[in-house]
């Protein structure tokens, strides 16, 4: 397990789905953060980065009201972590997406097949000493869905003379909307684990880019697990 099960601050209000007008009304996830972080209450505070952020919102919001409270020991890991570094939307991206592939309905496997391939490709072209965690991630997880990856290639193949469009934020939003959803409707027992997983992984590939901005600039893309 990761270094964020330190524990929330006590007297920390349940978490709910959805957004929130004020505390009173309960809140969700990134609304505490923005609590926490003495910013306006907000379910998009500043104190995150954008792609993060959304990606705790819906892990938030697709986790089980039983299991949703075990989500309060992440909220402060993800205070402070934001910048401009483009890694970091694709890592997250890439993250939830490969975490999906091997449970997702066949419905969303292709498109996050071709999504993973997408952040794999314009990875590799931000930085190339990333490409040995990022292929790792990426293998693993086509390993345990091969006919997917198969399908995806062709269909690059297919529109690869097409101009390729630049990879986004609504293109990380995009990826995470059929990554998440994908895990916590999977026939698996452990959904709400595996979403808890993900976005704890998710902070800490961040933090290894984010946390010191100075370094972090010449630093790899950490060795993803």
């Amino acid at each position: 397990m990761t270094h964020h099960s330190a524990g929330a601050p006590e007297l920390m209000p349940v978490l709910s789905r959805g957004k929130h007008r004020t505390p009173r009304n309960g809140g969700c996830f990134m609304e505490f953060a923005s609590y926490l972080a003495g910013e306006s209450w907000s379910d998009h505070p500043a104190c995150t980065h954008p792609a993060l952020a959304s990606l705790a919102r819906m892990v938030n919001d697709c986790t089980s009201d039983a299991a949703r409270s075990r989500l309060t020991s992440l909220i402060p890991s993800v205070i402070g972590l934001r910048g401009d570094d483009p890694r970091v939307g694709l890592l997250v991206a890439l993250r939830a997406a490969t975490e999906a592939l091997p449970v997702a309905s066949m419905e969303r496997q292709r498109a996050l097949a071709v999504g993973i391939l997408t952040c794999e490709r314009n990875l590799a072209g931000l930085d190339d000493s990333s490409s040995a965690g990022v292929t790792s991630l990426v293998r693993r997880a086509f390993e345990q869905a091969p006919d997917t990856e198969r399908w995806a290639r062709d269909f690059i193949g297919f529109v690869g003379s097409r101009p390729r469009s630049k990879f986004t934020a609504q293109t990380a939003e995009s990826i995470l909307r059929i990554s998440v959803p994908g895990i916590a409707e999977a026939c698996v027992p452990d959904a709400d684990a595996r979403l808890y997983d993900l976005l704890a992984q998710a902070i800490e590939d961040c933090t290894r880019i984010l946390a010191a901005p100075e370094a972090a600039r010449s630093a790899p893309v950490p060795v993803l697990r």
